[in-house]
């Protein structure tokens, strides 16, 4: 058995969020994909409630087969760091292989990541190509251009719901839309 921890904001999560479990589970040779909401933001970035990120992850992502939402980021507590929930994980899950599941975006910022190098050495990065996403070590784009911060600019203006509906799940919509996220 193999798990993908597939951590991030998911503020909210987008379709290409499921694409890259699917995607993951399917090419990515991996029994599991573990998805880990972020409980505060390493760069002090703004997000809506962790509950309800939480929430609109299992709407996501919850029934796809061989994937699952974690909340091992709130076990943790306080800031959120990869390198301490990857080897909260390892203790979890002894002797089980550890994959980091990344968009290619991801490449771009690694200089930024704490411990970067105990980060791959512990969780070897699977990799997903993106959409306008140029790095030497990205492989072909295999996700959308989808930004999560395009996504809560559309629901705040409540302008294209077409282009929503093409972006997020529908449970997902309607859920931020019912607690009125990101307005």
């Amino acid at each position: 058995m193999s798990i993908a921890v597939f951590g991030g904001s998911f503020n909210p999560p987008h379709v290409a969020h499921a694409l890259a479990c699917v995607l993951a589970r399917k090419t990515g040779g991996v029994d599991q994909v573990l998805v880990v909401p972020t409980y505060r933001h390493a760069f002090a970035k703004t997000l809506a409630p962790y509950g309800d990120r939480i929430t609109m992850c299992e709407l996501a992502m919850g029934d796809l087969p061989g994937v699952s939402i974690s909340r091992a980021e709130e076990d943790l507590g306080g800031e959120s760091r990869t390198l301490r929930l990857l080897e909260h994980l390892a203790a979890l899950h002894p002797g089980v292989p550890l994959r980091l599941l990344v968009g290619a975006d991801i490449l771009l910022e690694t200089t930024k990541w704490h411990r970067w190098d105990d980060v791959i050495a512990l969780a070897p990065p699977l990799v997903l190509g993106r959409v306008g996403v140029t790095h030497p070590e990205a492989p072909s784009p295999v996700l959308p251009e989808i930004s999560s911060t395009r996504i809560r600019e559309l629901l705040g203006t409540a302008t294209d719901e077409k282009a929503l509906g093409e972006l997020v799940p529908r449970d997902v919509l309607a859920y931020a839309r019912k607690h009125a996220l990101y307005t």
